[in-house]
């Protein structure tokens, strides 16, 4: 391979592929692989192509189908053949088996190659300077590989680049600081370059570094030390330590204590008062609890008697409201969490459900391919890519080994795990990898017992979930103000308490939303509760009712033992596999019961839950329609479909009525 131009390279990536023309057969593309670069000099932006290896027998390395729904096919060594056999299973993943046995064949260097000019550059090379750039096309979002084509301004067309291990966006990012992109009001998969100097742009962004940035990057890192380790770890000695071991000093303003946590949580620093739409929350009445039965899991029996022939779901709302209320049985839930995760469209018929998942296994292979054939030199020149693999490695061997499907070091669950965390790097390569994200990958896995089944559901899940892992985190902020707000108005003398011993900030149920209480309830546990919630009953933002239930329940202990900052956090960290989650399904129903039947519901918490209108009453006859009605009558929501098994009223009989009747 020909030396790239001189200069400072300011990008570099390598498995930048050219899909020629030149493939076996009329429906193959041979690819190209290569390394492409943006190198500054002088004054100058040079973009520039090149293959990794001229020697290459481009014949030999890998054929794609054109048609985007065809099965990638490697061609096969003759070991390779010999011991894939004749009796090779026929199912259809069985045809992408070889992802994990990918081989190369180069052939010796000759003269007379075709593929290189007389000056030793080859003939797919190509490189050009950023003021001859007109437009640059993408693909379209969800259609296989990343790919992008320069348009010059002569009207020349370059072959299209497809960047198959990882995406176009940070080159694009990289382009960006050199010239402004601007989309086509035509297509919006072409973006036009604009001759205007991007040199006084780029000034103001400058304005904008903050040195907390290297703080927001370690937390990005490794959020689930920087989080859930301190938590655990905030023992007398760190806060003598905070004290300064000053005897005359042993209250510190709830200000440096908010500091103080706002420093082992970074971009976490949360003032109420400044927030947008905040609403101060007065003493408002809510009225006695309800209590709320829950019945017993909906059964493969139940489930199939409310579908037709065509295997479609009847009745879409009372499968719902059924799951709510009991939960799944266990043989039930394989399929019913792929309808509940939004994988499987709910009035989908059992024949598109098998061509869905039939497409879906092309592109999970697909993208399971990208980071199977990057060898281990390419890694090291790809920070990102080995930085994920580094956290997830990290994060699987850490792993709840109390579940038989991940016992041993190389347990087939464990290898499941890493495989369809390192692809969905490649599905969001902006976002990669996060610790923490295993976690709620885990029990998923667990329930499909199928790779690709498991990593579409999964990737359902992080759409909820996305913004816990962002870098700046404002989803886990939004939320922390809005179980403050939701806690105050249920119980505004426990929010004051929790405010005089420096603990108003709710920090310590980080952990509970970061990732949906996987650490706090038994495997198994946590199964009920995630397809509970899953459900979107009976409103907006359950989870934070959950929250609500459990520090309600914990609430007397915390204030007649009179705990304090570090007892407080002690105390919610060792609640961890002991929370009844039954019991707290039912105080959870009963306090969304309890808030959507006040009269004066605030502004909002209306709007935390998802309620319409606070003014809808239970005996209101204003002609709101029946959704609306819905929302406003809990209490007869759910009658058609409950079976009393377990009550909650918040007593303690209640509590051992559960442990005893719990199925």
């Amino acid at each position: 391979m020909a030396a790239p131009p001189s200069g400072k390279v300011i990008y570099e990536q390598e498995g930048v592929f050219i899909h020629s023309s030149c493939g076996k057969n009329d429906d193959q593309d041979s690819l190209i692989s290569g390394i492409l670069r943006v190198i500054e000099k002088e004054n100058e932006v040079i973009v520039d192509w090149r293959p990794l290896d001229d020697t290459l027998d481009t014949s030999n390395i890998l054929c794609a189908g054109k048609d985007s729904s065809s099965v990638v096919e490697w061609t096969q060594t003759p070991k390779e053949k010999c011991s894939r056999g004749a009796d090779r299973p026929s199912s259809y993943e069985a045809e992408w088996d070889m992802v994990t046995t990918v081989s190369f064949k180069k052939k010796p260097h000759s003269n007379g190659d075709a593929t290189t000019h007389a000056n030793g550059e080859s003939k797919w090379s190509f490189l050009f300077s950023l003021t001859d750039l007109k437009s640059i096309k993408q693909n379209k979002e969800g259609m296989g590989w990343s790919y992008l084509v320069f348009c010059l301004k002569d009207d020349v067309k370059l072959p299209a680049l497809h960047f198959h291990h990882g995406d176009s966006k940070l080159l694009i990012k990289c382009l960006e600081k050199h010239v402004v992109l601007n989309e086509s009001p035509q297509d919006k998969r072409i973006l036009l370059v604009n001759s205007q100097n991007k040199s006084l742009s780029q000034s103001f962004e400058n304005l904008f570094d903050e040195p907390s940035y290297g703080l927001l990057q370690k937390l990005k890192k490794d959020p689930y030390t920087v989080t859930m380790g301190r938590f655990s770890k905030v023992t007398n000695y760190i806060f003598d330590s905070f004290r300064l071991s000053d005897p005359s000093n042993q209250r510190r303003p709830p200000s440096e204590m908010a500091d103080f946590l706002n420093d082992a949580i970074p971009g976490l620093k949360i003032n109420q008062q400044e927030e947008p739409g905040f609403e101060v929350i007065t003493r408002i009445d809510l009225g006695k609890q309800p209590e709320v039965s829950r019945r017993e899991p909906v059964s493969a029996e139940e489930w199939a008697k409310n579908m037709d022939s065509d295997g479609r779901i009847l009745n879409v709302d009372y499968i719902k409201q059924s799951i709510f209320k009991g939960g799944l049985c266990h043989t039930l839930r394989k399929e019913a969490w792929k309808f509940l995760l939004g994988y499987f469209p709910w009035n989908s018929t059992k024949e598109e459900r098998a061509n869905l998942q039939k497409m879906k296994t092309d592109e999970y292979f697909r993208m399971k391919l990208q980071w199977k054939s990057v060898s281990e030199e390419q890694e090291k020149r790809n920070s990102r890519l080995r930085d994920y693999r580094s956290l997830i490695e990290k994060d699987v061997n850490r792993t709840d080994r109390t579940n038989k499907f991940y016992e041993g070091e190389d347990n087939p669950g464990l290898i499941l795990l890493h495989d369809i965390l390192m692809t969905y790097c490649m599905y969001d390569f902006d976002l990669g990898y996060v610790q923490g994200m295993s976690d709620l990958l885990s029990p998923v896995l667990y329930v499909m017992e199928n790779e690709v089944d498991a990593f579409w559901c999964f990737v359902s899940y992080m759409e909820q979930m996305h913004q816990n892992f962002e870098e700046q985190m404002q989803g886990m902020k939004t939320q922390l103000i809005q179980l403050s707000t939701l806690l105050r108005l249920l119980d505004s003398g426990f929010c004051s308490y929790l405010e005089s011993q420096d603990s108003g900030y709710l920090y310590f149920c980080f952990r509970w939303l970061l990732i949906r209480f996987k650490r706090e309830f038994s495997f198994q546990d946590i199964l009920r509760l995630w397809e509970v919630m899953w459900t979107e009953l009976p409103c907006q933002n359950f989870h934070l009712l959950l929250c609500c239930a459990i520090l309600e329940s914990e609430k007397q202990q915390i204030m007649d033992k009179h705990y304090g900052f570090n007892e407080i956090l002690k105390h919610i960290n060792e609640l961890s596999m002991k929370i009844d989650v039954e019991y707290i399904l039912c105080k959870a129903e009963a306090i969304s019961m309890q808030m959507m039947n006040c009269k004066e519901l605030p502004q909002a918490v209306s709007e935390i839950l998802g309620i319409e209108s606070s003014s809808v009453t239970p005996d209101s006859d204003n002609g709101e329609d029946e959704s609306a009605a819905v929302l406003s009558c809990p209490t007869s929501l759910y009658q058609s479909v409950s079976t009393p098994v377990t009550a909650a009223n918040g007593t303690t009989d209640s509590t051992q009525q559960m442990s005893e009747t719990q199925s």
